[in-house]
């Protein structure tokens, strides 16, 4: 596994259209980013089948997160790593 840079933070998110947000992390980086290949799996269903669900997206402790627990770690969104399920889907071949 690569080294990663220091653990980052989320401090601000704001919904754009589709799937995709603008972030602003604590160091002051500002990102876009299509979140939809990261809305896999039973958690995120709801989120990916109702835009007013997936636009309720907020700032919880460094991460973004929705109401009903789902979230993504903010180093996969700031270094561009892949969502855990196609890491998964690799490593099984």
């Amino acid at each position: 596994m690569e080294k990663l840079g220091p653990l980052v933070r989320v401090r601000a998110v704001e919904p754009l259209n589709g799937f995709k947000v603008r972030l602003e992390f604590e160091d002051g980086k500002r990102k876009l980013v299509d979140l939809e290949p990261f809305l896999w799996g039973p958690i995120f269903e709801p989120i990916r089948k109702n835009q007013s669900i997936f636009r309720s997206v907020k700032v919880i402790g460094g991460t973004i997160a929705w109401e009903n627990g789902a979230d993504i770690d903010p180093d996969v969104l700031y270094y561009d790593l892949k969502p855990a399920w196609m890491e998964e889907r690799e490593t099984a071949r």
